[in-house]
């Protein structure tokens, strides 16, 4: 071993300090200051908005960067990040301007997030990905990555604690592979070399393609230990964070790490006091040492790992013997695994059945049901797992939420309809043959933070079809493929956008959030009926034009007293059947219908794309709505609404024909109170004018507010709602047709 005095104490922190300097001289000290994990990004390029939203986030890379850093001047450039929904790595182009390249993005939930920056020459070559040079490297296997640590409520186990404990680094001569090997050592808060009992010691190893520090770079372990060790969550121990990334896992481990780690630290010996863990190929090493060395380790946690073969005998099966030895030895063995994107999934669940074929106690956390094969899982599972080695854990079953391990599958390439959904809201997309000689496929929604629209990229399969799973919340989306910088339809998917023929759509049924609350279809007896109503526009040449037309599941038509009703409109570049389509109104109007929330009423989205707008509402929409449906023509009984352009045309007809309508939306607006606009009428004849906006995300934000001085300058009573998270979207829309729906003709 390097280190052959066996004395504890300060000389055992003497020989590490002297061992980090040597490296440092071989590495160079821009490489060792390179390789310290870093608590949260340090990229100037980013920076959090001030914004009436928290956690909204703007990346800027100067023009004159790219060049120096990638060697081209990129037709695209992009930040890379573990964006979209599960974490899962995503792309965001960036828009250029002002010398910039920039792009907004939140508002993020409170986590780790992990991103890079890149350039594209051409669609159908790869990206060149970089990082801010001024920036420090922070994670070692990844150069190019960058940080950013989002804090807030549901991190607060992940976030930096006052007075913990303390990372450094273990230099030890390998007889496996005869070199000079390290590994990173966290120890606790209060850490006492020179106390009587030694410490619990966690022995840590990485899956392949990491490097052992990721578990502080990416894994937060520091983070995570010391806020258990602090508020009494964990036993005090050390961690080991070993280089598994050799062929004999048993000889490098028992030979040479152990006895090094116990040399350096004051921990114990003894195997009830040791444990080991990993991801991966290291949860397979930590397996191999359960069967092999079982005696060295009492407590075992497997990340997304699995075990090849049998269990060390050769016949395929463990003895009774063996199990029992194996039973004897250890205090906990612990699976783990992230939901069904992670790519060890069905391996954790063959691994379940064969320990349990064994007979081998052990414990499941069950599936993450939120993430996959990524950090954000492993840093649950190792916050999970060091709460329960060296002491008695009165759980033993999942933790909360966690769904059971149970196969998993995928139906025959080709052979239904896409996206496919599963009941845990699993959306696997799938394109057919035709893209097979592509270089770059992905696919391109509503997916990200607040309804933004990352590029997901796909993986190409065998066939030749290009696939990508991953958990979506609940609610409802749209998305097209991008192949190589050109448009696509989802041929497979039978929904169609008018307005977007290359636009599909789908819907995560479930009452998680509140979209996906109001957006999950009702009963098929409690749903509305939806009519095209036909109509003379007043546009040019007089054309026919159409409108949806929406009425309650209980409509009468001759019932004596009219319905009250709600004119609905869509935005520019949009037409009559987006609020259908693409928004989901139908169903949101079901479940409210449903659940008691809004009177019954009659709601007509009709065209308002190239006329005079009032004109059209007052003497064509209307006269038709009343003509055709048992509605009222008094304005008392009348809503209007509208997002962007649809909110433009509302207020126009506001100011032109106040008292028409006496209940008022806008969403995403615009525009200001005209200089002869007859305040006083207006508010005579509104019962309610109420503004909706996304945040600065949305391009109209500042508009929106420019509107809002306007009637509070002039004298207009309305109400400006809560801002809503999110760019100019039907993510923000929907949110507010579902706020605004309750507050329509309840007197």
């Amino acid at each position: 071993m390097m280190w052959t005095d066996q004395g504890r104490g300060a000389e055992k922190r003497s020989r590490r300090v002297l061992v980090a300097m040597a490296t440092a001289a071989a590495l160079g000290v821009s490489t060792l200051l390179a390789a310290q994990p870093a608590a949260a990004a340090e990229d100037p390029w980013v920076a959090e908005i001030d914004n009436a939203v928290p956690d909204v986030y703007r990346f800027t890379v100067p023009n004159a960067a790219v060049q120096p850093a990638t060697g081209i001047t990129g037709s695209v450039v992009a930040v890379e990040g573990n964006f979209a929904p599960g974490k899962t790595w995503t792309t965001l182009n960036m828009g250029s301007g002002g010398g910039n390249w920039t792009t907004t993005l939140g508002p993020l939930e409170p986590g780790l997030y992990y991103y890079q920056y890149s350039a594209r020459p051409a669609w159908n070559q790869d990206a060149i990905p970089f990082r801010n040079p001024a920036s420090p490297q922070e994670v070692t296997s990844k150069p190019t990555w960058n940080t950013l640590f989002v804090d807030g409520p549901g991190a607060e186990w992940l976030a930096d604690a006052e007075g913990g404990g303390i990372l450094e680094t273990l230099t030890y001569d390998s007889s496996v592979t005869r070199t000079a090997r390290s590994a990173l050592v966290w120890t606790p808060p209060g850490y006492d070399e020179n106390r009587a009992e030694p410490y619990p010691v966690l022995y840590l190893l990485q899956d392949e393609g990491q490097s052992y520090r990721e578990w502080a770079e990416l894994g937060r372990l520091q983070q995570i230990l010391d806020n258990l060790t602090l508020d009494g969550n964990a036993e005090p121990m050390v961690v080991v964070m070993a280089d598994g990334a050799v062929d004999d896992i048993r000889g490098e481990v028992v030979k040479n790490l152990l006895p090094a780690a116990e040399d350096a630290f004051n921990v114990s010996s003894d195997s009830e006091d040791r444990a080991v863990a990993g991801i991966g190929r290291g949860a397979e090493q930590a397996l191999n040492l359960l069967v092999d060395a079982t005696k060295e380790f009492s407590n075992v946690g497997s990340f997304s790992g699995d075990l090849e073969g049998d269990l060390g005998n050769g016949s395929g099966k463990i003895s009774k013997g063996k199990a029992k030895q194996i039973n004897d030895a250890t205090d906990l063995i612990r699976l783990y695994v992230g939901n069904v994107t992670d790519p060890s999934y069905n391996s954790t669940v063959n691994l379940a059945d064969k320990l349990t074929a064994a007979g081998v106690e052990f414990q499941s956390d069950g599936a993450d049901p939120d993430t996959g094969g990524t950090w954000d899982t492993w840093q649950k599972s190792l916050h999970d797992f060091v709460q329960r080695v060296f002491q008695a854990s009165g759980e033993t079953g999942p933790s909360e939420g966690h769904l059971p391990l149970e196969p998993h599958s995928l139906p025959a390439a080709g052979t239904t309809p896409t996206p496919w959904i599963d009941e845990n809201g699993v959306v696997t997309f799938e394109t057919g043959t035709e893209f097979a000689n592509a270089n770059n496929v992905t696919v391109w929604g509503n997916f990200g933070p607040a309804g933004s629209w990352p590029r997901t990229p796909m993986t190409k399969q065998d066939d030749g079809r290009w696939r990508l799973t991953m958990p979506v919340e609940a609610g409802s989306y749209y998305y097209k493929f991008v192949v190589e910088g050109v448009d696509r339809k989802d041929q497979a998917n039978p929904t169609t956008v008018l307005s977007e023929p290359n636009w599909s759509t789908f819907q995560v049924p479930g009452d998680e959030t509140l979209r996906g609350e109001y957006t999950t279809p009702v009963a098929p007896e409690a749903r509305g009926d939806v009519e095209v109503m036909d109509y003379t526009s007043s546009a040019t040449g007089n054309p026919t034009r159409s409108a949806y037309v929406w009425t309650p599941p209980d409509y009468d038509p001759d019932r004596a007293e009219a319905y009250p009703v709600f004119y609905l409109q869509h935005g520019g570049g949009q037409t009559w059947t987006d609020w259908i389509e693409v928004g989901f109104a139908a169903q949101i109007l079901d479940n409210h219908y449903a659940k008691g929330n809004i009177v019954p009423m009659v709601v007509v989205m009709a065209n308002g794309n190239g006329v005079n707008f009032p004109d059209e509402i007052t003497q064509r929409i209307t006269v038709t709505a009343e003509a055709q449906y048992n509605v009222s023509s008094e304005g008392e009984d009348r809503a209007l609404a509208g997002l962007s352009m649809g909110s433009g045309h509302t207020l126009s007809t506001l100011w032109a024909h106040p008292g028409e309508f006496a209940y008022i939306g806008a969403m995403s607006a615009f525009g200001s109170v005209p200089a002869n606009a007859d305040v006083a009428a207006i508010n005579d004849g509104t019962k309610l004018l109420r503004v909706y906006s996304g945040d600065v995300q949305d391009f109209t934000y500042g508009a929106t507010l420019s509107l809002i001085s306007s009637m509070t300058h002039r004298g207009v009573e309305h109400e400006f709602a809560p801002i809503i998270p999110g760019p100019h979207s039907w993510d923000v829309w929907q949110k507010a047709l579902i706020d605004l729906l309750p507050r329509l003709f309840q007197g």
